[in-house]
């Protein structure tokens, strides 16, 4: 039986069960932390060989890395990650280690001075609207917020954000202007952007002539399996649909290598670079070259980066593994929560009986166990049904994810126990 389905006094047997237990977890005393998906030191020690380089100061192409210049990064590096995320090296951009710093600059640009393809500023157009897959990721969201801008939610799906509803949407109103998406392994879903959503992601007729997708293809090397997912060619789908500046791609080494010293990158078509070029020209003189060179001699290549990623996967495969393991153990049959076994990414989707995923939230950090709070997958942290929880098993050592994760169970199961008895 579901829990729903227990007669009166099982169901009370059942919470009281779960209280014992949730008592017996506090007085563990845990201090277990599965809010944010950052690399274990483990996956950082991978990395620590780039402490040592660069080896000389001199690029391939002749530059000197210690020097002023190169705007759009040097030269070694961006030919490796443009092969890897399928375009030419004149449409990618190195720069800084936060890919977030550079969406953050393109969306401020289009709001003050237009897109490339804009008429003039975004801004000068009244409010701006933007739609949000949920659930999705909270820093995107959080961008938006800063800046005013409306957001409008569709449902993510299993290949990628619902494009039925997103074309209802920008057909008939000019302020909406973008929309964000993680394509591969999407936060916190998992899902992947399909070929075919992503063609109607390109195509699709907009009100807005600059319309813009925000497509952050962070988790683009992030597999947990041997099965690699290949990520939609949404550059030569949008070329193809006659829209070529509607894309514009982001993505990063931020757990790749160091999560702090990495390297973010923004992609697009010869159109977007320039435009992109000619706005970062008036803030900086240059990235940091030498970070650049230490990245392209310790990769090599493209196979370089995909070895290196095969790695971070034997780490935290397990990890992911023992989620699993712990919430069909601990769950399934109960009628109380559903959650995704994602390929690749770094977070687990847990989605609890509607109404209590504050209350589990509330009774882990009561018991030493910290989880994102409820709502941060959705704009403005507001789950309407306050079911879905965002679990991030990356960054504490395998046992750790398991008494985590048997934890995190015991306050589903009250949770939901105290829910249903009090419905009833």
């Amino acid at each position: 039986m579901t829990l729903s389905e227990l007669p009166a006094a099982q169901l009370a047997a059942f919470l009281q069960d779960q209280r014992t237990a949730y008592d017996e977890l506090v007085a563990q005393g845990l201090k277990l932390d599965l809010t944010r998906g950052k690399p274990s030191a483990a996956q950082l020690d991978l990395s620590e060989e780039l402490l040592q380089l660069p080896n000389g100061h001199t690029a391939a192409d002749g530059t000197d890395a210690r020097n002023y210049g190169g705007l759009a990064g040097l030269l070694d590096l961006r030919a490796i990650f443009a092969e890897l995320l399928g375009m030419e090296t004149g449409q990618l951009v190195a720069g800084g280690n936060s890919s977030l710093t550079m969406m953050q600059q393109v969306l401020v640009h289009c709001l003050l001075h237009g897109a490339v393809d804009s008429e003039r500023p975004w801004s000068a157009d009244g409010p701006v609207k933007f739609i949000c897959p949920v659930p999705g990721y909270d820093r995107h969201f959080t961008l938006l917020e800063s800046y005013g801008i409306e957001m409008l939610t569709v449902p993510m799906n299993s290949d990628g954000p619902d494009a039925s509803a997103i074309k209802a949407l920008v057909a008939d109103d000019p302020r909406i202007k973008g929309m964000w998406i993680v394509p591969t392994y999407a936060n916190p879903s998992g899902a992947v952007c399909s070929q075919e959503v992503a063609a109607e992601l390109t195509s699709m007729p907009t009100a807005a002539a600059d319309f813009k997708i925000f497509w952050d293809n962070a988790y683009a090397f992030h597999h947990l399996t041997a099965d690699e997912t290949k990520s939609a060619d949404v550059l030569s789908l949008a070329s193809a649909s006659g829209h070529p500046h509607r894309p514009i791609l982001f993505a990063s080494t931020s757990k790749i290598t160091f999560a702090g010293a990495g390297v973010g990158f923004v992609g697009g078509s010869v159109e977007n670079i320039a435009w992109y070029l000619k706005h970062l020209g008036n803030e900086s003189i240059g990235p940091d070259k030498v970070n650049h060179l230490r990245h392209a001699q310790f990769f090599g290549d493209g196979d370089g980066v995909l070895a290196h990623m095969a790695k971070h996967r034997e780490i935290i495969a397990p990890k992911f593994a023992q989620v699993q393991r712990v919430l069909t153990e601990r769950l399934a049959g109960h009628g109380v929560a559903s959650w995704n076994d994602p390929a690749g990414g770094y977070f687990v989707n847990l989605d609890v009986v509607d109404g209590t995923a504050s209350r589990v939230v509330e009774l882990a950090k009561g018991a030493g166990i910290a989880l994102t709070p409820a709502g941060s997958s959705f704009p403005y942290h507001d789950d309407p049904n306050d079911r879905n929880i965002r679990l991030a098993p990356t960054m504490p050592p395998v046992a750790d994810v398991t008494t985590a994760m048997q934890g995190v169970a015991t306050c589903v199961l009250l949770a939901a126990a105290e829910k249903l008895s009090a419905a009833r």
